[in-house]
């Protein structure tokens, strides 16, 4: 699950970090620095061939297994309330539907289960799912463009906090969150790269489809500027510092409590994603 100044990653040590806030942007400013930033990728693009990374992958079990790995790339807990319990036998808390689509269900329990294994080490409440891509994303001089979207049904009531998200596979940072609800109807664009920018964005109805997508580009020998869109609107931009280079995985899951807030639902929560799509450019 994205990960938080009040959170950090367990045996790293916390990083010193400042939090930059943006809630959304004049709509005037955002077309034209979105067009500026299009134009300039543009013009990047046109000496470099583009490839597809992952496409398709929720068509059914051997295509989701061909791209993704089951959990987190570290195990089955994370920093809410809620263990991973998807696999390649299990149908209950990770499916998929004939039209293409990756269904993500939480679920309440009422046994003790002790806590995460993970810090702030939070007791298990909920068992639900995770996947991670087994393609890294590492920008680089060879694959200095990526683009990652997705669209997702998301829910937002306090407790649930769901995600579609890179991390650094090697050390943290880099992060990049590209979609995040901590218990409300807002989706946090997040990047961490020793310190937070955060663009914030009220949603209407996350429940309903919407799409996630960035536009990752490197811009020096260390950082890369990423752009943040929701449903082909362009929100906002942050800069990563040292990405170049540090490989990432791609994570969706459903995590809960936390930094949602507690008490969660008492029922069943569900997260919902199809058309997830990485590509890249080859220079």
């Amino acid at each position: 699950m994205p990960k938080h100044p009040t959170s950090p990653e367990p045996d790293r040590p916390a990083p010193r970090w400042t939090r930059r806030a943006v809630i959304a942007m004049p709509a005037a400013a955002a077309v034209l620095a979105g067009t500026a930033a299009r134009a300039s990728a543009d013009d990047r693009m046109s000496a470099a061939a583009w490839e597809t990374v992952i496409s398709g992958s929720f068509a059914g079990r051997q295509a989701l297994e061909s791209e993704w790995n089951y959990l987190y790339p570290w195990g089955s807990d994370h920093n809410g309330t809620a263990r991973m319990y998807a696999s390649s036998t299990d149908n209950n808390h990770l499916y998929l539907s004939p039209s293409g689509q990756l269904n993500i269900k939480a679920t309440r329990i009422d046994w003790d289960e002790g806590t995460s294994s993970k810090d702030p080490h939070l007791p298990i409440h909920y068992h639900s799912g995770a996947i991670h891509s087994k393609e890294l994303i590492t920008v680089s001089d060879q694959f200095p463009n990526y683009e990652i979207r997705g669209e997702f049904q998301a829910p937002s009531a306090r407790g649930t906090w769901p995600a579609f998200w890179i991390t650094g596979a090697n050390s943290w940072p880099p992060e990049s969150d590209i979609l995040e609800y901590k218990g409300d109807a807002r989706n946090w664009f997040n990047t961490y790269d020793g310190s937070w920018d955060n663009t914030v964005v009220p949603v209407s109805s996350p429940g309903s489809w919407h799409e996630y997508r960035i536009w990752m580009t490197k811009v020096s020998g260390a950082d890369v500027d990423i752009h943040y869109y929701l449903d082909g609107t362009w929100k906002g931009a942050h800069r990563g510092s040292n990405f170049v280079g540090e490989p990432m995985h791609l994570i969706i899951n459903l995590q809960m409590e936390g930094s949602s807030g507690s008490s969660g639902p008492g029922g069943d929560t569900y997260f919902r994603a199809r058309n997830v799509y990485v590509g890249r450019s080859r220079a």
